[in-house]
């Protein structure tokens, strides 16, 4: 283990960014496979949860199944599959006990910059606590700070906004002293946020409206895994996890892949689980069926049916238009209708933004992240000792992130084995082609796609969006292909054959 002080400041061997489900999972998997690493998790709130401590709007829930959101490591014990946030928010607080990584973090931390030495070996982290600048040194920088702005979600310019007379929120922002019961709302935005916002407050608000510009796929699920529920009589808690997370694995790739492939019938089967949910007549083909095709933005889940039922019910609506401007009662129309509300909720998405817009530098050479070729979809070409969680976009984002996790502590334990120091993937060549490094059509990936790494054609630049493959490659593939090893500041030692079968 390396002494925790260089000269004057404060060093560890790995420093996490992020106390939420993807820090405090790599805190758990560097507790487990690199005992003997020393660590901190440096988190710019007060509470361990990230997301699941961040969003407090009505009904927050997780939007995949928690056999496959949960950790590998950590059973899902909670009868809910589809989970509330504040069950979410205590499973990965107890997982930061059980696992002893509570004792590791450092609330009230924002990370500024780090910036790497190849003299040193070393990367000098800046972070800003309680208005002061605090640093600290680390081998290896670990960020898992999820993919969006944290201070800031997505609203767009609505034209007359400051004539509305009534309360404007963002769910990234939700008041704790919002009161909407008996009162007209309507929520602007057709993603996860507001499928889950109608049905949560459509039994206090008097009526409550899902205003849409254009419709997006929403797919029933039960709120309780049968088979999970089945099994509980049988297997232990470790056992059913694992299996019922496999299930869960297998039926998110089967039904991707059947999106990909056969886009016109997947179309079909998910309109005929909206038609018999909804009433006689009901108005589908103007309100739930989208332009584009299953998985080029992502899947709504609905647990239990829930939206519809609240639209059965008559206390929810569902209106596709687009917004011509704000009133002082509400919002008119481009059809010139107008919707009288007494609350607007912009449930208008997020603002991407890649490592918490941390500064990184490489021997004082800024690097921007849309300059950069993912490495496995962790590390970056030309960026040593350095590794980002970054979920899939398909599927639960746990599940990349564990893989990384595991990744990084394989790649830890191989440098340590051969006295290595540094390890920098090398950087494609410009006859590798570039490609975006999410593939999604969402409004909040094209709104940032300029400032998103790149991704390559082959592996090990390529992501492959698919947890079968990435499983193999990351657990049992070669931990040091296309990566320069050395063993300090004197000279770069490129991999040698042997050191495969070595990882």
């Amino acid at each position: 283990m390396t002494d925790h002080r260089t000269d004057h400041r404060e060093h560890v061997d790995v420093l996490i960014v992020g106390a939420g489900l993807s820090g405090i999972g790599a805190g758990a998997h560097l507790q487990r496979n690199c005992p003997g690493k020393s660590y901190a998790i440096l988190e710019s709130r007060e509470a361990i949860g990230g997301t699941w401590d961040l969003f407090r709007y009505p009904g927050i829930r997780s939007d995949s199944d928690m056999y496959t959101l949960g950790y590998s490591f950590k059973p899902w014990t909670d009868d809910d599959s589809i989970a509330a946030g504040e069950k979410i928010r205590d499973y990965i607080r107890e997982t930061a006990r059980e696992y002893r990584v509570e004792e590791h973090i450092r609330f009230g931390h924002k990370v500024l910059s780090a910036e790497w030495s190849s003299e040193e070996a070393l990367w000098t982290v800046r972070a800003e606590h309680e208005g002061e600048t605090v640093e600290l040194t680390c081998n290896f920088f670990y960020g898992c700070t999820g993919y969006y702005r944290y201070d800031e979600g997505f609203t767009p310019e609505f034209p007359g906004r400051e004539r509305f007379e009534g309360q404007i929120v963002h769910p990234q922002h939700w008041p704790e002293d919002l009161d909407y019961r008996g009162k007209r709302v309507v929520v602007i935005g057709s993603g996860a946020t507001a499928v889950t916002l109608i049905p949560a407050m459509a039994p206090e608000a008097e009526q409550i409206t899902m205003l849409q510009r254009s419709p997006g796929y929403v797919v029933t699920l039960p709120g309780q895994d049968p088979v999970a529920k089945a099994l509980r009589r049988v297997l232990p808690d470790k056992a059913r996890h694992a299996l019922v997370r496999w299930k869960n694995v297998l039926t998110q790739m089967a039904f991707y892949q059947l999106s990909r492939r056969a886009p016109r019938f997947t179309r079909k089967v998910i309109r005929r689980g909206v038609e018999r949910q909804l009433p006689a007549g009901y108005d589908i083909d103007g309100t739930f069926e989208p332009k584009y095709n299953p998985w080029d933005e992502r899947v709504c889940l609905v647990p239990g049916g829930d939206l519809f039922s609240a639209l059965r019910s008559g206390k929810a609506d569902v209106v596709t238009d687009t917004i011509e401007t704000f009133t002082e009662k509400g919002i008119e129309l481009a059809s010139g209708r107008e919707l009288e509300a007494d609350v607007i909720v912009t449930a208008t998405g997020l603002n991407l933004l890649v490592l918490g817009g941390v500064e990184i530098k490489v021997d004082g050479e800024r690097k921007q992240f849309s300059d950069l070729v993912g490495y496995k979809g962790a590390m970056f070409g030309g960026v040593p000792n350095l590794a980002i969680a970054l979920g899939y976009t398909n599927a639960s984002f746990t599940l990349k992130c564990d893989l990384v996790s595991q990744y990084v502590c394989r790649l830890l334990n191989h440098m340590d084995a051969h006295g290595y120091k540094v390890a920098t993937p090398r950087e494609p060549g410009p006859q590798t082609a570039r490609e975006p490094f999410i593939d999604l059509k969402s409004g909040y990936v094209l709104r940032a796609i300029d400032q998103l790494p790149k991704q390559g054609e082959t592996h090990p630049w390529r992501l492959h969006q698919n947890y079968a493959r990435d499983l193999r490659l990351f657990k049992r593939g070669p931990v040091d292909d296309e990566i320069t090893f050395s063993r300090g500041p004197a000279a770069a030692v490129a991999r040698r054959p042997l050191e495969r079968s070595a990882a």
